[in-house]
């Protein structure tokens, strides 16, 4: 038997793993080390490490960033599947041990109270918590087992998960006050043709497709606006009167220099329940009977 083929395979760290998945989807290792509350010099050394147990180069530094080699390339959606893998199993033999607990996630605007008490009071035995889930991580929040329930709006990718339509919000035209159409009682696509609406940095396309109503029912292309890193900054430039604002569900919370303006001929937002569709926790199935009861849209 050759030497290559008696090696052992290496014993991979799945801290090192993370650290890489990290600085490939930041494409940058200072952005990664901040959001891996870890030192820039610390986090290449355990790059390095990573790379040492493979036996390939997996990150390169250019002036412009950081870029994946071509091993790298093929070692990253295994490494993710690793780390989900990893979660999946942790999850599940937490699940085991006590089979009471859920944690059941909400995406910004949206309130979940209603349907957690009334889980509450039908089990009150049970370990029901609640988390905030960043809008752009629905669907890795459920896979990772970082929740098991999540109260969110659609579209995101839907791979693995049970999805549960709860109700529709009409979406809304954000404005500064002192916008030409600010006060109108209703208006249409054809009034914002030529308004630019924010796009959000490395955002999932279906759902950047459907918050700008790109491309429109004419075929014609949704103006170009500023681009955000978070969508949360989307407000921020629509009251500088950089842009205007396709939303939904802000109608009480937004700030007094903005307005919203019911935008008519669009499809509704759809507010969802998603859950992983193996989970056969009864919590999970608990709570999707009060959710559908409970989360209607209505005060």
């Amino acid at each position: 038997m050759s030497e290559s083929s008696s090696a052992a395979p290496p014993d991979l760290d799945l801290r090192l793993v993370r650290y890489f998945t990290a600085v490939a989807e930041h494409r940058h290792f200072g952005r990664a080390a901040e959001a891996l509350h870890v030192t820039q010099p610390s986090l290449s050394r355990q790059v390095r490490r990573l790379e040492q147990q493979l036996g390939a180069r997996l990150l390169d530094r250019t002036p412009r960033g950081t870029v994946l080699t071509e091993a790298g390339e093929v070692f990253l959606p295994r490494a993710r599947a690793l780390l989900r893998s990893a979660a999946s199993a942790a999850a599940e033999t937490r699940a085991a041990a006590r089979p009471s607990r859920i944690t059941v996630g909400y995406t910004a605007g949206l309130i979940v109270t209603p349907a957690v008490r009334e889980l509450r009071r039908r089990h009150p035995d049970a370990d029901v918590r609640t988390q905030h889930v960043p809008w752009n991580e629905a669907s890795a929040a459920l896979l990772d087992h970082r929740v098991d329930a999540l109260v969110t709006r659609l579209p995101f990718p839907t791979g693995g998960l049970q999805v549960t339509v709860l109700y529709d919000e009409p979406r809304v035209l954000v404005v500064p006050l002192d916008h030409r159409l600010a006060g109108k009682e209703s208006v249409t696509l054809d009034d914002i043709a030529g308004e630019p609406l924010p796009r959000v940095r490395e955002s999932d396309p279906s759902w950047s497709a459907f918050w700008l109503i790109d491309p429109r029912p004419d075929g014609s292309r949704a103006p170009d606006g500023p681009v955000i890193d978070a969508v949360e900054d989307k407000f921020e430039v629509v009251a500088a009167g950089e842009a205007v604002a396709i939303s939904a569900g802000v109608r009480g919370s937004l700030r007094p220099d903005l307005t919203a303006i019911p935008l008519e001929g669009v499809e509704p937002s759809h507010v969802v329940l998603a859950t992983r569709a193996d989970d056969g926790n009864r919590l999970v199935a608990a709570f999707r009977k009060a959710a559908r009861a409970q989360l209607t849209g209505r005060p």
